[in-house]
């Protein structure tokens, strides 16, 4: 058994997470990936809303043919589907795609029509994090796209870290990156991104809940506008 199929307790993960948090602060995000790579071969994916494909493009360059998970929520833009197909066509990339138990039309004959209006919380955990905690099962460590500058609630966001609530282990490599820093690498490497992102929206979620935004609001502020919900679940 190698080094990267080790099978760790829940203890040993955490141990290492929070270990590797300190030791990885300062490492590039192509680094923090590679050592992902190194220490859980096949036993660690990458998550991605497809809002770009940045992630996915530098842990396919620290591990070729990485597991990329995509969640289809039913709600999606046709442009953030198109943009996973192109995704899974054009990169060195294992594309996964996880959907809810329930279709939509499923969804609406049991909870009523347009739940994302009238519970939006119950909504995003039936579509979003109960599929994605499913979906994670085999893998003992994910990445994710989250960056600090994002939101007050993602400031304190570790390049690696513990998910008590999944029992992994959470990397997120660029979480010391600002929106230029991304710019610049999107550029440099011809990444493939949302045509969402050029059209005033900022942040992009499910279709019902995403709104344009303004020059000069905070980035997220059209994800659920007009209620006190900043996060869909996925990340606390």
């Amino acid at each position: 058994m190698t080094t990267a199929q080790k099978e760790r307790t829940t203890d040993e993960l955490k141990e290492l997470a929070e270990q590797a948090g300190r030791d990885l602060e300062d490492a590039t995000p192509l680094e923090i990936l590679k050592w992902a790579a190194g220490t859980f071969g096949s036993r660690f994916c990458v998550t991605s809303s497809m809002e770009d494909a940045v992630v996915a493009h530098l842990a396919s360059r620290a591990m070729p043919g990485v597991d990329v998970v995509f969640l289809d929520t039913g709600y999606h833009f046709p442009e953030t589907l198109g943009t996973a197909d192109a995704v899974g066509a054009v990169m060195d990339v294992n594309l996964i795609t996880l959907t809810p138990v329930q279709t939509v039309a499923e969804q609406d004959a049991e909870h009523g029509p347009k739940l994302h209006d009238r519970n939006p919380d119950l909504c995003c955990a039936l579509r979003k994090v109960k599929p994605l905690e499913q979906g994670l099962t085999s893998y003992q460590a994910w990445a994710t796209g989250l960056r600090r500058d994002e939101s007050p609630t993602r400031a304190n966001t570790p390049v690696v870290g513990w998910d008590a609530k999944r029992q992994k282990v959470k990397i997120s490599p660029i979480a010391r990156w600002t929106q230029a820093d991304v710019d610049a690498y999107i550029a440099e490497h011809g990444v493939l991104t949302n045509p969402l992102l050029m059209d005033g929206y900022p942040s992009i979620g499910c279709a019902p809940c995403t709104f344009r935004v303004a020059e000069g609001e905070d980035a997220r502020s059209g994800r659920w506008a007009g209620r006190n919900k900043t996060e869909c679940g996925l990340h606390g």
